[in-house]
């Protein structure tokens, strides 16, 4: 058994009343695999991190509430600021 987090290419389904912050990570319009994907609270204090799917994709389940994603990637890095409601909150990072 191990533990980590859920398959980031499968497609996203928020419970009711919960919060889901997804998106992807790019660059030159192509998907980037692999990069880890970091979430801040809105004082910059770490939450979380998964690794990017293959096809750039990344989720968490989150508050409502204003929120900091950040990238780190040997291809570059990205950060932008969130605002996630109830329900699932999509975002687009483009590395740079």
């Amino acid at each position: 058994m191990s533990c980590a987090a859920p398959d980031q290419n499968l497609p996203a389904a928020a419970a009711p009343g919960a919060t889901l912050i997804e998106g992807t990570v790019s660059i030159s319009g192509e998907p980037v695999g692999g990069a880890y994907v970091r979430l801040h609270d809105a004082t910059g204090e770490f939450t979380a991190e998964v690794v990017a799917s293959t096809s750039g994709r990344f989720r968490f389940y989150a508050a409502p509430g204003t929120w900091e994603v950040r990238v780190l990637s040997p291809r570059g890095n990205a950060r932008q600021e969130v605002t996630a409601e109830v329900g699932v909150t999509t975002t687009e990072l483009v590395l740079g």
